[in-house]
């Protein structure tokens, strides 16, 4: 695509949605079977048809909010101790330490200092106040939760506690989450129109609860007071329920799509749709393997579009392997704002790829986990995985549900590949001796993947 000089003048408005648990084949454009009801989201889809989709996009971890502190940082998640924990979990509420610090630069008050709008519509996940809260890292707005997970009717965390917060401030409101998170984007979106037109454009995460348990639809709110002992809901939920969440997510996702085109603002906003990790008990992996927890592709690979009419071209597709911390450098380069020298991003623009889906770049990607003891790179075509004590070797697009190991048959590649990932360790941060692994289901529940 040839960019004329002047098209990246004006900055672009910014998108930034993020589903939580949602598989890799749970999208039709990523082929996802249909629902009952028809398509599962045809929005997306959509999206994807008239932006690009990347094959080969991941999340910086398998598990929630270490996710979401790369998100925010550009970094990788382990120089934090909050991240540390795999997630945080609803008992660090007063917590002075298991946090996102609010010294710390972030995606939005980068942007911030770079004279946009920022707000957050949806979850957090990050810390509680008075110690961390999206107000504190960047944001001048904030409605959601700061668990990682609640119901969608009652708004309780998984502690019974209430939490739903408006900036700083707890407050009830009635209504389905995943609803309430897309009428206060579409809000918010009306009202920065004119200052975006006036130059001053905006940054906008809205970072969906859909479709993470507890398993909710529209219809459903009867189930809430089921289930407000036991909110991982263990006992219930469907793949019908579960496509059906995800539909409501995508329905909401079209009414903001529509707002930006109301207001004339669609072209130069750049839109961005990923998953924190991936999917769950009921989400649709194919053909990868494992899933939420799991270094395995089904556990970090995950949807990845954007659309952006001014800058790509429609029907694009990329095999450029990249994560989660990838999409926030790209935004922060977007904007024409660099990262804070204190703070070395590690995360890696990929603006010359929405401008020409072709290009790919060398990008090794590293992983680990306390959970099994987990590590894993991903290097070219090749992946070094550990699991339980045991090292892997895989070609993945030869062998994508990683169940042909190479490491006998090419021992040196393997000796490389776990010599580079524990020099990049060396450069981490060790894993705190107090740090947390909270499962919500085990084999006495369910069976293993």
């Amino acid at each position: 695509m040839d960019l004329k000089t002047t098209e990246l003048a004006v900055r672009p408005n910014i998108i930034f949605i993020v589903a939580d648990d949602l598989g890799f084949a749970d999208l039709g454009c990523y082929g996802g079977r249909d629902a009952k009801f028809g398509k599962v989201s045809p929005v997306l889809d959509q999206l994807a048809a008239k932006g690009i989709k990347f094959t080969q996009g991941y999340s910086n971890s398998p598990v929630c909010s270490p996710t979401r502190f790369a998100l925010m940082t550009a970094r990788y998640q382990y120089r934090l101790r909050g991240a540390a924990e795999e997630p945080i979990n609803s008992k660090a509420r007063y917590s002075t330490t298991l946090g996102l610090p609010s010294d710390h630069p972030t995606l939005p008050s980068l942007l911030q200092k770079s004279d946009y709008n920022t707000a957050l519509m949806g979850k957090w996940h990050l810390g509680y106040p008075p110690a961390f809260g999206p107000l504190r890292s960047g944001y001048d707005e904030f409605f959601g939760p700061m668990a990682g997970g609640v119901d969608y009717f009652t708004h309780c965390a998984s502690t019974g506690m209430h939490d739903l917060w408006f900036g700083e401030e707890e407050r009830a409101e009635e209504g389905y989450l995943t609803d309430l998170i897309t009428n206060r984007s579409i809000d918010y979106v009306q009202r920065m129109t004119m200052d975006a037109k006036a130059g001053k454009p905006f940054f906008l995460s809205v970072h969906y609860t859909a479709p993470h348990w507890p398993w909710e639809t529209r219809d459903d709110e009867a189930l809430a007071q089921e289930i407000k002992s036991n909110l991982f809901h263990l006992h219930g939920g469907n793949i019908h329920t579960y496509q059906r969440m995800i539909h409501h997510m995508d329905e909401g996702i079209g009414k903001i799509m529509d707002s930006l085109q109301a207001q004339g603002l669609a072209d130069n906003t750049l839109v961005v749709f990923t998953s924190d990790n991936g999917g769950e008990r009921f989400s649709d992996n194919w053909p990868l393997v494992g899933g939420k927890m799991d270094l395995t592709e089904g556990g970090i690979r995950v949807p990845w579009i954007a659309h952006w009419p001014k800058v790509i071209t429609a029907g694009s597709v990329s095999t450029q392997a990249c994560m989660t911390m990838d999409w926030s450098t790209t935004m922060l380069d977007a904007a024409g704002v660099t990262g804070d020298a204190d703070y070395p991003l590690d995360g890696v623009s990929l603006l010359k790829v929405l401008k020409a889906p072709q290009q790919t770049f060398p990008r090794p990607m590293h992983w680990r986990m306390n959970h099994r003891g987990q590590r894993a790179l991903r290097d070219g075509d090749w992946k070094y995985l550990r699991v339980d004590g045991n090292d892997y070797l895989f070609n993945i697009p030869a062998d994508e549900r990683e169940r042909a190991n190479q490491g006998q048959q090419q021992p040196e590649r393997l000796a490389a590949m776990k010599a580079d990932w524990e020099a990049w360790n060396a450069s981490m941060p060790a894993i705190p001796d107090d740090a947390t692994v909270s499962l919500g289901y085990s084999a006495k529940d369910m069976p293993q993947r």
